[in-house]
């Protein structure tokens, strides 16, 4: 087990949205905020000893959160890089585990983070999230697997460091991951959302303004 005042939360905001097409996705709408910044607000009560946030080009400010912000230079080296820049923070303010989590997923819980700290077991964890089938982020490693997180390349990040740890399952719907504009709008669909993240105005408004604009 793993108390929160012992480990980082590495937040890893720096890609560089390919898949989605148009603009930097971590500061599209939804709901009553960017995207990023759900999985900031869910994780805002967990005691970290540090809050790390990576990211490039982006006009969001994490630091204005509590963020210690550390800037990738280069995202097209992938995610992995990302990775190295968190871990290698974390390692210098003493953190004795990192949790690594994505910025592209907003519906994680601290409840489900709290039962992966409960669920490691010492300097040489590897704790993953799963919905059931495959593993995925949020992650935690303890300080001895801070080498093989170092030495990492490309875009899988720690894909296959997690496949061999401990698996903590959370519902899929927890752990939904925004890559493309159809993500998004199906995400924005289930809140009864327009496309433009913006609530839908109760139709006898609609009517009201019509009225005004004859």
């Amino acid at each position: 087990m793993l108390k929160p005042d012992q480990v980082a939360l590495i937040l890893l905001a720096a890609g560089r949205s390919r898949r989605f097409n148009d603009g930097d996705k971590l500061a599209e709408p939804f709901l009553d905020k960017p995207l990023a910044y759900h999985v900031v607000t869910a994780l805002e009560r967990v005691p970290f000893c540090a809050r790390i946030a990576v990211v490039s080009d982006t006009e969001l400010d994490f630091a204005a959160l509590g963020y210690d912000v550390v800037e990738n230079p280069d995202p097209s080296l992938g995610q992995a890089r990302s990775l190295c820049h968190g871990v290698s923070r974390a390692r210098e303010l003493g953190a004795e585990a990192v949790l690594v989590a994505l910025a592209d997923m907003p519906r994680v819980t601290a409840a489900h983070v709290r039962r992966m700290m409960d669920a490691a077991y010492g300097p040489a964890t590897i704790v993953a999230s799963s919905d059931g089938v495959r593993p995925m982020p949020p992650a935690l490693f303890g300080k001895d697997m801070y080498p093989e997180l170092l030495s990492l390349q490309g875009d899988q990040g720690a894909r296959d460091l997690i496949k061999r740890g401990h698996h903590v399952i959370a519902p899929p719907a927890e752990l939904v991951d925004v890559d493309t504009q159809d993500d998004l709008i199906e995400l924005r669909s289930l809140y009864g959302l327009r496309t433009d993240g913006l609530p839908e105005r109760p139709p006898a408004l609609i009517r009201d303004e019509a009225r005004r604009s004859d």
